[in-house]
């Protein structure tokens, strides 16, 4: 998106790839169907960015999710808006759309270099690993948008870190976001109910702040802990908990369809020869993967007592012990601070170098969230960069 904004205001471009072929996790994304963004009003779509809302918003003013379908429909893409809000290109597939956008910037006159791994800087000039041995490039402006260091075996591997924190810039440390949490299940539920969702449920936590928040949605048990989209949705939260407190904490409402007192009015009445789990089912709703989670953190005096279980059923408590590996995360948190770039994403201690996309320090649920917000950041930074050459 930068090489596409930067070539269409006027200014020769090549764009160089650490890969054999550009666009790996596009075509990752487009697994899922192609998630390009999210249709809910703008106010709430800002929202998303948590902590950098009003950084990304400024991105989004000259490109938002609107703008985002029109491109992909100048690229003979239309997307439709799913159930749940989420745009998808009708097909659901990436490589159309990508191939038609690798012709369009080839027609436009991008030069395409693959095999190019950015090292850093010699006397000024761009250097990179090639098969060929390492090469230096002269270039009168430059934007690195250089990924994460989730999937490494694409490309974001995080390499960049180390020579852009030796030319002195502020780089927050890489943490994964959109990623599952660990827990301390016993053998029985990691190896009987890893894959089983868990629908509809009703989070509850404190946030930074001391907040009572909640949300509904839901995830999935895994053999190391819980993951999906309603965690990912307060990933953030539960991270900063564990840094700063040893463990994540969330309460989850099981069955939100009833309040406490109906509840536990319900599970008063005489169970007879029904064992506990077809008992929950009947009485409460719960189905298999909730009666064992229930069952794997509740003692056997709070089962025979139905206000207790009621209680429990409401509000049943979470130790999150860790969030997953870098390396197994969907997208990244940290990078290089806003703070370390001006308005148009310039870094202020290499004038003429702007950085764009996952390598900035903000983070996003998915949804359409980190896309939308790659493709402007890139935008921004190529109509910048395209500006300072030419003097406008």
């Amino acid at each position: 998106m930068a090489a596409e904004a930067a070539c269409a205001a006027g200014v020769a471009v090549d764009l160089y790839e650490a890969k054999g072929s550009v666009g790996r996790k596009f075509l990752l994304a487009g697994k899922g169907g192609l998630n390009l963004t999210h249709g809910e009003p703008r106010a709430r779509f800002v929202e998303r960015y948590g902590a950098r809302r009003d950084a990304v918003a400024r991105w989004l003013d000259a490109f938002d999710a609107e703008a985002l379908r029109r491109w992909a429909r100048g690229l003979g893409v239309e997307t439709f808006v799913g159930s749940s809000g989420r745009v998808f290109p009708l097909d659901q597939k990436a490589a159309p759309l990508l191939r038609g956008w690798l012709h369009r910037l080839r027609e436009a006159g991008v030069a395409f270099h693959m095999h190019h791994r950015w090292l850093g800087w010699s006397d000024g000039a761009l250097r990179f690993a090639t098969p060929q041995g390492e090469r230096t490039v002269a270039a009168e402006a430059a934007i690195l948008a250089l990924g994460g260091a989730s999937w490494p075996q694409l490309g974001s591997d995080g390499a960049w870190v180390a020579p852009l924190e030796h030319a002195g810039i502020d780089i927050a440390p890489l943490q994964p976001a959109n990623c599952g949490f660990e827990l301390a299940w016993s053998e029985h539920l990691a190896s009987r109910f890893a894959g089983a969702p868990l629908k509809p449920v009703v989070a509850h936590w404190v946030d930074r702040h001391g907040v009572a928040r909640s949300r509904q949605g839901e995830f999935v048990l895994s053999e190391y802990g819980i993951e999906g989209s309603l965690i990912y949705a307060i990933g953030a939260e539960l991270r900063e908990q564990i840094a700063e407190r040893g463990e994540g904490v969330l309460k989850l409402d099981l069955v939100p369809g009833y309040d406490e007192s109906a509840l536990a009015s319900r599970l008063a009445a005489p169970r007879g020869k029904h064992s506990i789990g077809d008992w929950l089912r009947r009485r409460a709703g719960l189905d298999a993967a909730k009666c064992a989670l229930l069952f794997e953190l509740t003692d056997k005096s709070t089962l025979a007592d139905p206000a207790a279980l009621a209680a429990q059923l409401k509000a049943l408590p979470l130790h999150l012990r860790a969030p997953r590996p870098v390396t197994e995360a969907i997208s990244t948190a940290g990078g290089v601070r806003l703070e370390a770039v001006d308005e148009n994403l310039m870094l202020h201690e290499r004038p003429g170098v702007f950085c764009a996309g996952e390598m900035l320090d903000w983070e996003a649920p998915t949804g359409g969230y980190l896309l939308t917000a790659c493709f402007a950041s890139g935008r921004l930074a190529g109509r910048a960069a395209a500006r300072r050459l030419l003097g406008a």
